[in-house]
């Protein structure tokens, strides 16, 4: 197309997909998989536990979608190739991958275990290679076509007490992804990571529930307030679809722009203030 040529009005539809989300029970994952399927797309939905997925899968279904739930747990490379090749028997293709499980265990840096720090980066970085490895192996390289969407945090560029081995994990995410894109890109597919700031979920409640934290926190956000979850669903879309062909290995950033220094020199405790 000429630069004189009327552009094309960017529809970020995804009718006629097939999208793949890890961790769809609750939180960031079920909002991820509900928004894909709003868009047109059908849905692989994943959790370690197939009843835990009732909801969401009726929530598609109800949508008009097609909805596969299957049962995986990203610590296991066994779970994640049976995952996929169930998902390479009942689903035609696969147009986007959103890895999205993942976990945290706040501790002071002192008082991490082994145990803990495997859990995290097991599930948020290994888990997330691997299964990009096997959607794109038996989908995406074949196809010449794909989305992989991981996700990240604030914590991919910035530090915070506590967050040791959960700041490795995400620091991990964003330079994966960087490689993945530069492998991957001779073959259609794109790799981007996007990273929420300070959203409330299911793994950060509990600092929700200390006011003056929430209140210090807003304050360093230019914004002025922490992120709620539909911030997110714009985003996702650019990436998951066709208007994205051409953004290939960035951080996309949902954080309000928070400013990192002051918070990194913040020691938070995870309990509301007894003052």
């Amino acid at each position: 197309m000429s630069a004189s040529a009327t552009p094309a009005q960017p529809t970020f539809s995804l009718t006629g997909r097939t999208a793949f989300v890890s961790g769809t029970s609750r939180g960031l994952g079920e909002r991820f998989a509900l928004t894909l399927a709003q868009a047109g797309a059908d849905l692989v939905v994943t959790s370690r536990t197939l009843k835990s997925l009732d909801g969401i899968v009726k929530r598609i279904e109800d949508l008009g979608r097609k909805v596969l739930p299957l049962e995986l747990d990203v610590r296991s490379y066994d779970s994640i190739v049976a995952a996929v090749q169930t998902a390479k028997k009942e689903v035609p293709k696969l147009d986007i991958l959103v890895c999205n499980a993942g976990c945290n265990v706040r501790k002071p840096a002192v008082d991490v275990t082994w145990d803990d720090w495997n859990l995290i980066l097991d599930t948020n970085l290994r888990g997330s290679f691997f299964l990009a490895q096997q959607a794109a192996k038996e989908f995406m390289i074949p196809a010449g076509y794909g989305r992989i969407i991981l996700i990240g945090s604030v914590t991919c560029v910035a530090g915070y007490a506590g967050l040791a081995p959960y700041g490795a994990s995400r620091g991990g995410v964003k330079q994966m992804a960087m490689a993945l894109a530069d492998d991957w890109g001779v073959n259609g597919i794109t790799v981007n990571v996007l990273a929420p700031g300070w959203f409330k979920t299911a793994q950060n409640a509990v600092m929700y529930e200390n006011q003056e934290w929430v209140e210090y926190l807003s304050d360093r956000i230019p914004l002025k307030r922490p992120g709620a979850t539909g911030d997110l669903d714009g985003p996702l879309l650019f990436l998951a679809s066709e208007e994205s062909r051409y953004v290939t290995r960035p951080r996309i950033s949902c954080s309000g722009e928070s400013i990192g220094e002051p918070l990194q020199r913040q020691r938070w405790s995870p309990r509301p203030s007894t003052k």
